[in-house]
């Protein structure tokens, strides 16, 4: 048994020939000049195959996509801009509209002011004639009141004339020339 363990086995013959090299190490197997010419033709089919298959399977697909992808983000930018140019139609509108809104209703003011106006200025006017008629019925009463009374201050004014020349001088004055003597009195 020792032996079975102790013993390294050498190389068998014909097994792995050509990973060897003439000094017992390994070579690598594209460097191999045996196998460098195919190797280079198995390579060139491989890449024009890989070549093929990117160039026309691979890149359609992602050139689709990215067109597809650039396709919907300018949909969407010129959905975008078909907004933004509705939103300024609208808020032009809008200002429009309110402008129109402001003019009318400075219109309406303004009839309404001039309504009040006309209907202030003819109830102005009536009540000036209503404040007229009275001053003129006052003034009426005022002048008849007036006579009256200067028709009783006559009376009052010759009776106490005559009182007092009679109680002055002890005899009783004229009626006529007391009368006369309070009208020259009254008119000066």
């Amino acid at each position: 048994m020792a032996e079975s363990h102790g013993e390294a086995k050498g190389p068998t013959k014909g097994a792995t020939a050509h990973t060897e090299t003439e000094g017992g190490g390994h070579s690598f197997p594209p460097f191999e000049k045996d196998t460098f010419a195919s190797q280079l033709v198995s390579l060139a089919i491989a890449f024009v195959a890989l070549y093929l298959i990117v160039s026309r399977i691979a890149l359609p697909r992602v050139g689709g996509v990215l067109d597809a992808r650039q396709k919907k983000i300018e949909g969407d930018l010129a959905g975008a801009q078909e907004y933004k140019d509705q939103s300024d139609a609208a808020l032009k509108a809008y200002e429009a509209d309110l402008t129109a809104a402001r003019s009318r209703a400075q219109a309406i003011g303004n009839e309404n002011r001039e309504k009040v106006n006309a209907a202030s200025e003819a109830e102005r006017k009536v009540l000036e004639e209503r404040l007229a008629q009275r001053l003129a019925d006052a003034e009426k009463t005022i002048a008849a009141t007036r006579a009256s009374a200067m028709k009783n201050v006559h009376s009052i004014a010759s009776d106490a004339a005559a009182t007092i020349v009679q109680r002055l001088s002890g005899t009783a004055p004229d009626r006529k020339s007391v009368d006369a003597a309070v009208d020259a009195s009254l008119k000066g």
